[in-house]
């Protein structure tokens, strides 16, 4: 009798391990969809993001890593998270371009303020969720503020992602068009309290002229697994 629920339980083990899809790398692009984001500038993130991931450079970093493909989904924060587009493995252009098109239709789902470590902490489920195996796990978080109105606090939402072997890096929206800087610090903010882990960085988002460009450059670093020189890379204008 032992021995016979001994059996099926390893070959139930056996055929869950053989169902986990394999990848380089576990990427959760966290967006942000706050109250400072309005519907054309959403769905210009997302244009962005989408023109980055089928750019012929990310495609190339990606065919190029030592397992040849990758893992990403894309869900938007605010005072909750929405999936927009579903873990996705990509290891090719065509692959790369269903995953760009998955971004362009969905409806806004995420509403509100800003929840940060909400945020955070969903990212790093939707990580121990999935059916993916991957030597790394990134969370890409990107914003304009680094307030948090709602939910748990930022620095414990932090410590529980880094605790869990997953890095944070964060791209930083400053918005000078449109006559504010979202904080004078956002920067310093977002290297002292966000990003963090295993050769965390992050980009700096200057305008909508360069942010696909930024997108695209670190997308091929996170991809690579190269640690920049410093934490912090701001992308010139076109």
């Amino acid at each position: 009798m032992f021995l016979r629920i001994f059996l099926v339980l390893l070959l139930t083990g056996t055929a869950a391990a053989q169902e986990r899809r394999e990848a380089g790398l576990e990427l959760v692009l966290l967006a942000d969809a706050s109250g400072s984001i309005d519907a054309e500038e959403l769905v210009f993130q997302r244009q962005g993001y989408a023109s980055a991931m089928t750019d012929p450079r990310v495609v190339a970093a990606i065919e190029s890593s030592i397992y040849g493909s990758i893992a990403v989904t894309y869900v938007e924060w605010a005072s909750n998270t929405a999936v927009v587009a579903d873990w996705t493995i990509i290891d090719s252009l065509e692959t790369a371009q269903a995953f760009a098109k998955a971004l362009t239709g969905p409806p806004r789902q995420a509403y509100g303020g800003n929840a940060i470590g909400g945020a955070l902490l969903d990212a790093k489920k939707l990580i121990e969720a999935n059916d993916i195996r991957a030597p790394r796990a990134v969370i890409d978080f990107s914003g304009d503020s680094i307030r948090n109105f709602s939910g748990p606090p930022i620095a414990a939402a932090r410590a529980e992602v880094l605790a869990a072997g997953i890095t944070i890096n964060a791209l930083p929206i400053l918005r000078p068009e449109d006559g504010r800087r979202a904080g004078a610090n956002l920067e310093q903010e977002y290297a002292d309290r966000i990003i963090g882990g295993p050769g965390a960085f992050m980009v700096t988002a200057e305008g909508r002229a360069s942010f696909a460009e930024t997108v695209r450059r670190k997308l091929v670093l996170e991809i690579s697994g190269v640690t920049p020189a410093t934490y912090n890379i701001t992308a010139s204008h076109d």
